[in-house]
């Protein structure tokens, strides 16, 4: 296998590990030099397995080889200019730093393999993540839009929280959730979901009957994949929001889901309450209503406010002494932040409260109101759960 420098690609890394290679090569020169001048009773040459353990830790296997046949030969040299080559005291030298300069060259080897097969491992799921969450525009309609992820499962790109956004009915459409679990094991139900989210968002005219759909889609994969012991454990928790060109309000149905933030100008944090509602996949049990019972909320949401969705993996985040994230209390210093600036503020924030170490997926979507369209219908959704319109251009037009 190549050096690490072909790994890590031409140019800067290969000229600094250039660089690098004269420490070891200067270090075999000095500790020779001295201990060639030095007296017989003087003993440096064993320091020069430093030079190849040196070597391993910026330079690939072939090159530390090449470090390590060095120090070799500048140990045999040195015994040869002391007249003391043919004894057991330099022959045991020589072979010891032999034996240690091959193990640090194959350590070198499983290393740089490793990292090899990591690299790989980061793209697959790089690529799994834009199939599966296709990353959100910085513009939908009248809406400015940052997002967040972040996944507790080491080296993973991916887990159970998910989120998309789409245009439908005259608006965006946008869907927050957490399937149960974290990590590579809640891909599955996490795929189900957002699947089912981006064919019925235009199917669907009111939220409550895209709330249905998702409830089936869960329900069908829990049948099909739900192991038996883990009966009746598979569910998902949702927020589905909806937010019309012409009316400056934003609609919400939560499937047992934490409510957003609402931030307004002025460092005003506000928390809508909303109709209590089972996660997907529960069956009411006395949590709420059923799926056919979710309620419509409906908020103002003017131009120039923003709604900040979250899963439940950003306010659980817990500091080294145990206590929550407070998300609503930090926020409130960055409420009039764009969205990128928002997201990224909020990043930071939380990586410095946890210590850099979740337990639990996270994922944050900043959506800004940027304006309200002029000169088209008002749309509102009556108790039945339909939609009533006035008549006037079509808002799905123009």
């Amino acid at each position: 296998m190549g050096d690490r420098q072909g790994v890590a690609g031409l140019g800067q890394p290969w000229q600094s590990s250039q660089a690098l290679l004269l420490l070891p090569l200067a270090l075999i020169a000095v500790i020779t030099g001295v201990e060639v001048h030095s007296p017989e009773d003087f003993h440096l040459a064993s320091a020069l397995v430093i030079a190849p353990a040196l070597t391993a830790s910026f330079a690939g296997p072939r090159t530390t080889a090449a470090i390590g046949a060095l120090t070799v030969m500048a140990q045999g040299l040195i015994g040869l200019l002391h007249g003391e080559l043919a004894t057991a005291n330099r022959i045991v030298q020589l072979i010891t730093l032999t034996v240690l300069s091959v193990l640090v060259v194959i350590y070198c080897a499983i290393r740089d393999r490793r990292h090899a097969q990591l690299v790989r491992v980061r793209s697959v799921a790089e690529a799994a993540q834009h199939v599966l969450m296709w990353p959100l525009p910085e513009r939908m309609g009248l809406l400015r839009i940052a997002s967040l992820y972040l996944a507790a499962e080491d080296e993973a790109q991916i887990g159970g929280d998910l989120y998309a956004a789409t245009r439908a009915f005259g608006g965006v459409r946008v869907l927050i959730g957490d399937v149960r679990g974290k990590g590579l094991s809640a891909i599955g139900e996490a795929a189900t979901l957002l699947g089912a989210f981006r064919e019925a968002a235009h199917r669907r005219p009111a939220l409550t009957d895209l709330a249905e759909s998702l409830e089936q889609s869960v329900q069908r994969y829990a049948a099909d994949f739900e192991p038996p012991e883990e009966a009746g454990e598979r569910f998902a928790t949702a927020l589905l929001v909806e937010i019309p060109d012409g009316y400056p309000v934003v609609r919400m149905a939560t499937c047992g889901h934490p409510p957003p933030l609402l931030l307004c100008q002025g460092r005003r944090v506000t928390v809508p309450t909303l109709h209590p509602s089972p996660p997907l996949g529960v069956q009411g049990d006395g949590l709420g209503p059923g799926p056919a019972g979710r309620e419509l909320d409906e908020i103002p949401f003017e131009p120039g406010d923003t709604l900040l969705l979250y899963t439940d993996g950003v306010i659980e985040a817990r500091d080294a002494d145990g206590r929550f994230y407070p998300l609503a209390e930090r926020v409130a210093r960055w409420c009039d932040a764009p969205p990128d600036a928002l997201v990224q503020h909020v990043q930071r924030d939380l990586i410095a409260h946890t210590g850099g170490r979740l337990d639990d997926d996270a994922a944050v979507v900043a959506l800004h109101r940027t304006s309200t369209a002029r000169g088209r219908q008002h749309v509102r959704i009556i108790d039945t759960g339909t939609f009533h319109q006035s008549t006037g251009p079509d808002p799905t037009t123009g």
